[in-house]
């Protein structure tokens, strides 16, 4: 396959075109050019994605102005956002396309759900903290997506009556993947997933004819997956 690259002019071009009277556009193109474009991030979609989605509507208003800082900012009820490379890194990981079915477990507060939404897949998502869950929606349906499919419930077990998926992405840490994920998994599908306790790695999981493959990617430091994952 071949990769077009478009430059980085291109993409700051359409996005000045586009965000007239935001004004977080400066700080999120510096937080594109400088966090994602800059550390390699290069699929295109995911770099427009990144640019399109307006991270400070994720975070509590006391912290909008550190919204496109290169950190992870606290959203409340034990939860976070994640830093933005890491969302960039994990969206071209998984590689959503139009027409592709995802599953998000971990909907949390809603910002990578908005960055995979706005690569034109199904996303299915799931949450097991409720008012978290509710706070995600709203803020997602306020922003105009209309491809996500939302549950209340233990992401753990996957989201069997929707499954296979095409890919499969976990934003919080098992100490394990778990076996429910991998068999909702299509073939030549990828599960983009922390896994660990105290020390944690990214890996990217496929799943192929002749079996499973696991690549680990880079340390993580995400929140524990909560739930049946415990017991």
């Amino acid at each position: 396959m071949i990769e077009i690259l478009i430059p980085v002019s291109f993409f700051l071009f359409v996005f000045l075109l586009t965000s007239a009277g935001d004004r977080y556009a400066g700080k999120r193109w510096e937080m594109v050019e400088s966090q994602i474009i800059a550390r390699g991030i290069r699929n295109t979609a995911v770099i427009q994605a990144m640019l399109n989605v307006p991270r400070h509507e994720f975070v509590p208003e006391e912290s909008r102005d550190e919204a496109y800082n290169d950190n992870p900012i606290p959203v409340g009820l034990g939860q976070t956002i994640s830093q933005p490379y890491i969302v960039a890194l994990m969206t071209e990981l998984l590689n959503p396309a139009r027409g592709r079915k995802i599953l998000e477990v971990g909907t949390g507060s809603g910002y990578q759900s908005a960055v995979l939404a706005e690569t034109g897949c199904d996303l299915y998502t799931i949450e097991i903290v409720e008012n978290l869950a509710e706070r995600a929606r709203l803020i997602l349906e306020n922003l105009g997506y209309s491809n996500i499919t939302y549950k209340i419930g233990d992401g753990y077990q996957g989201w069997e009556e929707h499954a296979p998926f095409d890919g499969i992405i976990v934003t919080a840490a098992p100490g394990h993947v778990p076996a429910r994920l991998l068999d909702q998994l299509k073939m030549n599908g990828k599960m983009v997933i922390p896994v660990g306790d105290e020390s944690q790695e990214l890996q990217l999981i496929e799943k192929t004819d002749t079996g499973i493959t696991k690549k680990r990617i880079t340390a993580v430091r995400f929140v524990p997956m909560t739930g049946e994952s415990e017991s």
